[in-house]
Parts: C-alpha cells; structure tokens; sequence
C-alpha cells in the first residue's frame, strides 16, 4: 500500500553536493548519440579496438577454472597477481616498485577522487597544467581546492613556472604523454626538470598516463615514477589499451600514501570487482599488450593523420593546432575574436560536434580553443566534418 506523504521533503543539500557540476564533455556526448551527427567531441577509444573474442575467452577460462574466487567479494588492494604484474611492468634497472605500492581503482577516475579525498582539504593549493583534464579537475574540485595554473607552451608544462606558485601545494598534476586535451608531451628533459623541481619544493607529483602506451613512433618516453618513486604518484589504467567498460584503472603511490588511499577505497567501494581483475590478470599475464598495442597505435596514427591533413586543406591559415605523436586528440587555438561556444552552436546546426576548450581551464578560460578527438571516426567522415567546421570558421572571421 503507498503511504501518502502530507508533507513533501524539501531536500537539504550539503555544500559539497552544491560544488558538484555536470562534465561539459558528458552533456554534449548526448547529443552525438545521434548517427547523422559527426562527433569529434569523445575522449571514448574506438570500438575497433577492442579485443572481444580475447575477453569472452577469459571470463570463460577464469569462471570455470576459478569461479567461486571471482564472484566472491576481494581484497580492497586488489587480486594480487594482477598488482604484481603491474608492479613487473614499472620497474626499470634503476627503479624497483613493489607489488604493495599499487592499490586496484575503479578506473583511474576513482584514483583521482581517492587522491583527492586523502590530499587535499578545503582551501588546500593544488597545481595544474594550463589546460587540464576536465575529469582531474572535476574530481579535486569537490574537496575545494584552490587551483593554481602553471604555465605551459608548445612543448608542455613549463617546470619553471611552478616556483611562483608552489607555496603549500599539496600536489601538481600532470599528464605528460598525449595530454587530454592538447595531446601535448613532456620532452624528457623537461620530465626530470619537473620531477626534480617537485622534489626540491616537496611537492607530490601525479602523473597521470592513460595514454602513454599510444604513442605512433612505438617507443613510450620514461616513465617519471622510475625518476622519484618516493615523490612521484603514477597513475594508469586499462581503460585504453583494452575497453573502458572494465572500468579498472591503478595507482602506485609510496607506501605511507597507498595505506591512506586504501583506507578511503575501503569506505567508498569495499574493492573493484574480484572478476574484473581477474580477466584482466587473464588477458595481459603472458603478453597479449605486445601484441594488441600496435594495432590501436596504426589506426589512431592514420586517423590522426588524416585529420591534420583536413585541417591543413580546409582550416583559415589564422587558425594554428598540434600535432601530436601519439594518443587521441589535437588542440585547436582559433582566432582571438572567435568564440568556440559560439562556433559550437552552429556547429552543431550543421552535425558535426567537438568540445569547447574553456571548461578545461582551471582558472582564465581561453574561449577560442577547441579539442578534436579523431579515433572513433571514420577517415571519410573525418574529411566530411573538418571541411564543414573549415567553412564555419572561415564564416565567423
């Protein structure tokens, strides 16, 4: 029997809910579901691919072989064997990283929260590129930071702008390989510029590397947390090299930091999925990557590539872009006079999506930037979409 309710709640949110805010990205892929729209506005890896038929096999294998395990509830670190193969794959020489500094997340996007939680109280200093990842910022924005933007130019974050602003930063955040959004990479001289500026400041360092592995030339650059294991967070994830659905991502951290981290996973989720994990295990313990890679690398290669080359033919020589090596986006900077929130609105009058770059920014938006994503379409639609936004452009100059 339904009770009636004489006196509706007037829900009391609490001022953390009231920081939460929609993702921009999120709210325009809504629209790209439509099939005659030309979306280049997606951070989603193509469905192309991904390695169906090597899942099914292993959620076969694991729950025949193991089930009773794999539906059970795991350890909050997460299923060791997958830890340790991950702790395998970021030692160099130089640099050992124990099985017990990696700590299993829900895809990276829960380490970024964990990371925030554990990191940063409110009014707390926190550094990040300019732009960032719109994901990062989202997630630390609901402890209430304050954002400091440090500089960046053609080639990345620049590491001796951190100086002016790194007064009580509880942490810098980077993505140094193909950033999201600007497909960006640190050089490696600039990589050990930054780790040893974050260690002379004491600051910790996040390197956030989702798509370290998708470099073109087949040859990722080293990895910042061989540099400084003791001052640098990794953070990776499986969600681009074999599907996003898994939503298994990982953090290694120095021991004292993944005890914390593990104590807030724990109060947030108990564990990622014991299955998950396993098929994971299943899938990568004997070198299916190596071989699965390069496949991703030649095709976001050709669809980078042919995207410049539109860009090239069809863009005002007003407009300038990167070019990014590897990874699966390229940052536009339009005329000044140009309003990318504008330009998206006819944009999408006449079916073709991207991403306005102003909600990137941390702190002073430049309106007349723009992300392309390029590794879910196809070369002729790619051609089709870039001529269209070509004469949009040239119409608003």
């Amino acid at each position: 029997m339904k009770i009636e309710n004489p006196n509706p709640i007037q829900w009391q949110f609490s001022e953390r809910a009231a920081q939460l805010q929609s993702s921009f990205i999120r709210e325009i892929l809504k629209i790209t579901q439509r099939p005659d729209i030309i979306s280049f506005a997606g951070g989603l890896p193509s469905p192309a691919t991904f390695p169906v038929e090597r899942m099914k096999a292993a959620y076969d294998k694991v729950l025949s072989e193991a089930g009773k395990v794999a539906l059970q509830y795991g350890p909050t670190d997460g299923y060791a064997p997958l830890r340790e193969w991950i702790a395998n794959s970021l030692s160099t020489e130089g640099s050992t990283i124990l099985p017990e500094q990696i700590l299993m997340t829900s895809g990276s996007q829960q380490a970024l929260d964990l990371l925030g939680k554990v990191l940063v109280d409110e009014g707390s200093r926190v550094l990040v590129e300019t732009p960032s990842y719109l994901g990062a910022l989202q997630a630390f924005s609901v402890y209430r930071p304050e954002f400091k933007s440090v500089d960046t130019d053609e080639h990345g974050l620049v590491p001796s702008s951190i100086d002016a602003v790194a007064k009580g930063a509880r942490m810098l955040y980077s993505l140094p390989n193909f950033q999201n959004p600007t497909g960006r990479s640190l050089s490696l001289e600039r990589r050990r510029e930054l780790v040893e500026t974050c260690a002379r400041l004491a600051i910790p360092l996040i390197e956030d590397d989702p798509y370290g592995s998708l470099s073109y030339r087949g040859e990722p650059m080293p990895k910042m947390v061989a540099m400084n294991p003791d001052g640098v967070i990794y953070m990776g994830s499986f969600s681009k090299v074999l599907t996003p659905g898994i939503r298994l991502g990982y953090v290694c951290a120095p021991l004292p930091l993944v005890r914390r981290l593990e104590l807030a996973k724990q109060a947030a989720d108990l564990h990622t999925a014991q299955l998950t994990q396993m098929v994971v295990h299943e899938v990568v313990k004997d070198g299916f990557l190596d071989e699965h890679i390069p496949t991703i690398r030649k095709l976001y290669s050709d669809q980078c590539q042919c995207m410049l080359d539109a860009m090239k033919e069809h863009f005002p020589t007003s407009v300038s872009w990167t070019e990014p090596e590897g990874g699966m986006f390229i940052w536009v900077t339009l005329p000044q006079q140009i309003d990318a929130m504008k330009l998206l609105e006819q944009s999408l009058a006449a079916k073709v999506a991207f991403v306005p770059g102003a909600p990137f920014y941390a702190n002073d938006p430049a309106s007349n930037t723009l992300r392309l994503s390029f590794v879910t379409v196809p070369p002729e639609r790619i051609r089709e979409g870039i001529a269209i936004l070509g004469k949009l452009i040239a119409g608003m100059l």
